[in-house]
């Protein structure tokens, strides 16, 4: 079970604001750059956090078309090359120039409509050689996870959100990330918050009393 300032921590950037949110309409995947068996389990995974979130997918966004967008890459460079990206992403060069001086595998940007909700997610997937030796269903749960959610952008850069069952090798979501999923889509929750008292009514609904 989480504490109540672990709840608050998964939402609180590195300059110390809290800032949640949560789609406020049905995801619309699509994913680029990878072949017809590994696109299988990248729709699986977001379709199983979905499902998991009690929220809803969709065939078409009436904006966007898809507003979940994962685009897989061999190297950062190749963003700038490709056509339309500049107008997903603002400042796209500079972008790429902090993601190849940090040898970042991930990088993902959100879009918000006004009531603050998650209206689209493009996430970035390089591949180098460490991210190649994974599974393609724990690069798929992971991408799925952390675009559910606005999470912090320091909530998993000490313990991932996925865990290895032991004796079974099987990859699954840690239950205490489970559990601020569904809490954070109950309907009574708002679809975006600053206030960390937020934090405190995530925790309550994953059956905590402190």
């Amino acid at each position: 079970m989480l504490t109540p300032d672990q709840v608050e921590a998964l939402f609180t950037r590195a300059d110390g604001s809290y800032v949640f949110a949560r789609w406020g309409r049905p995801i619309v995947p699509i994913v680029f750059g990878v072949d017809d068996a590994t696109l299988s389990v990248l729709k699986g995974a977001i379709e199983a956090v979905v499902t998991l979130a009690n929220h809803k997918m969709a065939e078409t966004d009436p904006e966007l078309g898809a507003n979940l967008m994962v685009f897989f890459v061999q190297d950062w460079a190749e963003l700038v090359e490709t056509s339309n990206i500049d107008q997903l992403i603002p400042d796209l060069a500079a972008v790429v120039e902090r993601l190849q001086a940090a040898k970042a595998t991930q990088y993902r940007a959100f879009r918000f409509d006004e009531a603050g909700a998650i209206q689209a997610c493009f996430s970035f997937v390089r591949m180098d050689n460490a991210m190649a030796v994974l599974p393609a269903e724990t690069i798929a749960l992971s991408l799925a996870v952390q675009a559910i959610l606005l999470w912090s952008d320091v909530a998993f850069a000490e313990q991932s959100p996925l865990a290895v069952l032991p004796g079974e090798g099987a990859t699954i979501l840690r239950p205490e990330i489970a559990g601020i999923i569904r809490a954070a889509f109950d309907p009574v929750m708002p679809l975006a918050d600053r206030d960390p008292s937020h934090a405190l009514r995530l925790f309550a609904r994953l059956g905590g009393t402190g």
